[in-house]
């Protein structure tokens, strides 16, 4: 053999091995010889690899371009329908109507949650009532000073009501018939009652005293004389003779305040009862307002539950809804004298029953008891401006997300 045959002959060995190293990388990526003697000068192992073992190179993702706008959508509020409508109350009567009032009010008649003119306009604007009492009583500072010359005659304290503040209704509380305080007998309270009617052209509530049973006598004697005036009386309670109670209101044409504390199903017991006797049309349902300080949280939480309750279709709740807002003064922080970061209390007090008010308007109450001039002042002002808004169209009072605000 030549020379040149030999190298030939090495050439194919070296090609060969380097196959086998190769194909056996290519499954193990790993391995190692044993008993192996190699008896060269230069060695050089060059190993191709296959095809098939080869590592894919990836792609080097191009950089994101940084946006220089803001992706422009349009805003589409949800609309929903609610299955459910409260009912209409109507306060006060005219004379077309039996009664001797101006004008009559009505409340109640939603089909949407409070004020979501987006979905449905609020048929009827929420009524404000002044608190007028039947007997001089403690008052804060802050309120006194603006009917201290009434504080012992109701009559005058609600005419001061109507034609100085402006209110739409009375709110006359008989204090003096508890039988812990005066003990003033049904035809005395009928006979204040029948002043005030006088005194002023607007629809009245009358309330009691809390106590069960002189509570249905004086509404009895009440109800009579005030017959086809429309009075709402306030209020029934689980507690009282039911049956009796309805029975006097629907006789004598008026309507009452179902009164419960914090409990929707008290509230839905309490109906029931009144169903037997009266028509929805003349009940309006209080849950109890818990002032800012006092509780407005759960009182909000109820009051919110029990409207979303009645629109989505539970008809033991289809009523509109009462506020106590004067319980804002029971917070001791809306009158005391306090530290100077807390401000002067003539403005704390007004702020804190505004405040009130304005929280539970947000749940669907459709009557507030209100004290203060400033504090009715401020809520009229919101109710005014919210029902410019009752016939707008969804995309306008949305609206408001593209706006500019010069200045």
């Amino acid at each position: 053999m030549t020379e040149k045959d030999e190298r030939k002959k090495e050439e194919k060995s070296l090609t060969g091995f380097s196959s086998i190293l190769s194909k056996l990388l290519s499954q193990y990526n790993e391995i190692e010889l044993e008993d192996v003697e190699i008896d060269v000068g230069d060695l050089e192992i060059w190993v191709q690899p296959t095809v098939g073992a080869a590592t894919p190179l990836k792609a080097v993702p191009r950089a994101k371009e940084k946006p220089t706008t803001i992706l422009e959508d349009k805003f589409k509020p949800l609309i929903m329908e609610y299955p459910g409508r409260i009912v209409e109350v109507k306060l006060g009567a005219t004379k077309g109507e039996g009664g001797s009032r101006s004008k009559s009010l009505v409340i109640g008649g939603e089909t949407a949650p409070a004020f979501y003119l987006f979905e449905k306009a609020t048929p009827n604007i929420p009524v404000i009532s002044f608190d007028v009492f039947d007997m001089k009583i403690p008052l804060a500072k802050a309120v006194k000073m603006h009917v201290q010359d009434v504080l012992e005659d109701p009559a005058a304290w609600a005419k001061l009501s109507v034609d100085k503040f402006g209110a739409e209704m009375v709110n006359l509380h008989l204090v003096s018939i508890d039988p812990l305080i005066k003990d003033t007998p049904p035809q005395e309270a009928a006979k204040t009652v029948e002043n005030v009617l006088q005194a002023v052209d607007v629809p009245i509530a009358v309330g009691g005293c809390g106590d069960p049973a002189k509570d249905l006598a004086v509404f009895e004697k009440v109800a009579e004389v005030a017959e086809g005036e429309r009075l709402l009386f306030n209020s029934v309670t689980l507690d009282m003779d039911i049956k009796k109670t309805a029975e006097i209101i629907k006789n004598f044409g008026h309507a009452v305040i179902a009164f419960t504390s914090m409990d929707m199903n008290q509230a839905k017991e309490l109906n029931r009862k009144l169903y037997e006797v009266l028509p929805k049309e003349d009940i309006v349902i209080d849950t109890t307002t818990a002032a800012l300080g006092y509780g407005l949280d759960y009182a909000f939480s109820i009051m919110e539950r029990t409207r979303l309750a009645g629109l989505m279709g539970d008809e033991e709740l289809q009523h509109p809804m009462s506020s106590g807002t004067t319980n804002a003064w029971a917070a001791r922080e809306a009158w005391m004298n306090m530290d100077p970061e807390w401000g002067p209390r003539e403005l704390r007090g007004p702020i804190w029953e505004s405040v009130t008010a304005l929280t539970l308007l947000l749940t669907g109450v459709d009557y507030f008891m209100m004290m203060h001039p400033a504090a009715v002042s401020t809520i009229k002002d919101v109710l005014k401006n919210l029902k410019k808004l009752g016939g707008a169209k969804t995309e306008e009072i949305v609206d408001w997300v593209e706006k500019k605000i010069e200045g």
